[in-house]
C-alpha cells in the first residue's frame, strides 16, 4: 500500500509541498534583504574612495588608486579578486544611487533581483535625468511578470523614451559590426559576430532548424534500419558543425539537399517574427520594433522585412479598449492561429518566454471534453507546459480578454495576463490622409 505522504495529491504530500514553498518564500525574502545590504555596503565603499581623493586636487589616477586599494581590502574579506570587487562596486553604486526606487521595491518584496537588473540594464541607456521617470513605469510593469518576460519590453520602453530616435542610435551601433576570434584552450576558439539583432536571430534560428532536421533524419534512419547509429552529436554540436560547413563550403556538408530523401536541411530558411507598429511602416515613427517579444530591432530593417513579405496580416483593435477583435490575411489557412500568435506572443504558462511560433495552440477546456475551438478557449503553450497541463494536477481556465488563471496542485493561483498589445490603431479621424504603403 502506498504511503499517503508519497502520493501526489494526498493531504500529507500537499502539506509537505506547502511547507517547502513557504520556506522558499521566507528564504527569498531573507536573501533579498542580505543582497540589498551587500549592494549598499559596496556602494558605500565606492563613495569612500571618491571622498578620499576629492580633497587632494584629485585626478582620475588618484581616484582609481583609492578605489583599487579599497577594492583589494574588501576582496580579502569576500574571497574574490580585487578586479571583480571593483567592478561590483561600480555596479552597486549605479544601482543604489541611480535606481533607488527599484532597490526599495526589491527590498519590499514587490520585485526580485532579476527585475532590478533588467531595469538598470535598460534604463542606463537613457540620460540620467530620465532614470526616475523610466524607473517608475518599469517597476509597475515588473510587478506583473517575471524578469525574462519584461526585459524585452523594458528595452523597448527605454528606446521609445530616449531623446534620440532608435533609428539614429541603431545606425551608429551598426557601424561597429564585426567578427572577432578569441583563442581558447585545448585547440578551441570562440568566433564572435556582432550583428544587427534580426540577422543574428535569423542565423541562430536557421542553424537550430537544420540541427533538428539532422537529428530527425538520423532517428528515422535508425528506426528503419538494423545499422546502429554512430552519430551521437547533441543539438549544440550539430549546430556548430552546420555553421562551419555553411561558412567554409557554402552548403551544409552534413546533408546533400539534392537528394530529398536525405532530409530538408539545406531547404530550411529562418523565420523571424517581427511586430511592426503601423506608424513605423508609414515612416511617421522611427521607434524600435519588437522581435517576438525578445529585443528591439531598427525600423528600417522592419520596413524592409515588411516590404519583402508575401503575406500581410492585418489586426483590428477596438479603438477604445485596444483589444484585438478580428484578423484577416491574404492567406487562407488559420486566421485564428495568426490572431492568437499576435495576442499571445509567447507560451502562456507563468514565466515562460518560448515564442508563440514555437508553441502549440491549446484548448484551455479540452476539446475532447466539449471545449470549443474559439478565441476565448485557445492559448499558446510550449510543449513542456502543454504536457504539464495534460498530465499533472496543474489546472487552467481562461478569463475574459485572454487572461489565463493557473491553479497549482497546492491551490495557489497564478494570473497570466495577456501580453501588452504590440500594435494599437488610431481612430480613423486622427490618421494621416496619405494611404498606407501596403
Amino acid at each position: 500500500m502506498t504511503d499517503a505522504a508519497e502520493t501526489p495529491g494526498g493531504d500529507e504530500y500537499l502539506a509537505a509541498i506547502a511547507g517547502i514553498v513557504a520556506d522558499v518564500e521566507d528564504v527569498a525574502a531573507e536573501l533579498a534583504r542580505a543582497q540589498v545590504r551587500e549592494l549598499r555596503v559596496l556602494a558605500a565603499a565606492g563613495r569612500l574612495a571618491e571622498a578620499q581623493s576629492a580633497h587632494a586636487d584629485a585626478n582620475v589616477l588618484l581616484h582609481d588608486m583609492a578605489l583599487r586599494s579599497i577594492a583589494a581590502e574588501v576582496a580579502g574579506a569576500m574571497r574574490m579578486t580585487d578586479r571583480t570587487v571593483q567592478r561590483r562596486i561600480g555596479e552597486a553604486r549605479l544601482t543604489i544611487e541611480g535606481f533607488p526606487a527599484a532597490v526599495a521595491a526589491w527590498e519590499a518584496g514587490r520585485i526580485v533581483r532579476g527585475h532590478v537588473t533588467a531595469i538598470v540594464d535598460a534604463g542606463v541607456n537613457l540620460p540620467a535625468e530620465m532614470w526616475a521617470e523610466f524607473e517608475a513605469v518599469a517597476i509597475e510593469r515588473c510587478e506583473r511578470d517575471t524578469p525574462n518576460r519584461v526585459r524585452g519590453e523594458l528595452e523597448i520602453l527605454a528606446h521609445r523614451m530616449h531623446p534620440r530616435s532608435f533609428a539614429q542610435r541603431h545606425e551608429q551601433a551598426a557601424s561597429g559590426r564585426c567578427v572577432r576570434l578569441v583563442p581558447g584552450r585545448d585547440g578551441m576558439s570562440d568566433l564572435i559576430a556582432t550583428l544587427p539583432t534580426v540577422i543574428a536571430e535569423g542565423i541562430h534560428d536557421r542553424l537550430t532548424q537544420q540541427a533538428r532536421a539532422v537529428i530527425d533524419t538520423r532517428a528515422e534512419r535508425a528506426a528503419n534500419s538494423d545499422v546502429i547509429a554512430t552519430d551521437a552529436r547533441s543539438t549544440d554540436q550539430i549546430r556548430a558543425d552546420v555553421f562551419a560547413d555553411l561558412l567554409l563550403a557554402g552548403t551544409p556538408a552534413l546533408d546533400d539537399t539534392r537528394d530529398t530523401t536525405a532530409g530538408p536541411v539545406g531547404a530550411i530558411r529562418a523565420r523571424v517574427q517581427v511586430l511592426v507598429p503601423a506608424a513605423t511602416l508609414t515612416g511617421a515613427d522611427n521607434g524600435p520594433c519588437d522581435l517576438a517579444g525578445r529585443s528591439p530591432i531598427d525600423p528600417a530593417t522592419a520596413r524592409t522585412l515588411a516590404g519583402a513579405t508575401h503575406v500581410w496580416e492585418r489586426l483590428f483593435h477596438d479603438p477604445t479598449t485596444g483589444v484585438t477583435i478580428a484578423t484577416d490575411s491574404y492567406r487562407v489557412p488559420s486566421g485564428m492561429r495568426r490572431f492568437l500568435q499576435a495576442r499571445d506572443q509567447h507560451c502562456r504558462f507563468p514565466g515562460c518566454r518560448v515564442a508563440a511560433i514555437r508553441c502549440e495552440v491549446d484548448h484551455t477546456h479540452d476539446h475532447a471534453l466539449g471545449g470549443k475551438t474559439e478565441l476565448a478557449n485557445l492559448a499558446h503553450l510550449c510543449q513542456r507546459h502543454h504536457l504539464m497541463k495534460q498530465f499533472t494536477a496543474w489546472k487552467v481556465r481562461q478569463r475574459k480578454g485572454g487572461v489565463l488563471e493557473w491553479t497549482s496542485p497546492l491551490g495557489r493561483t497564478y494570473r497570466e495576463d495577456a501580453p501588452t498589445p504590440a500594435v494599437a490603431f488610431t481612430p480613423a479621424a486622427a490618421l494621416p490622409e496619405d494611404p498606407a504603403p501596403f
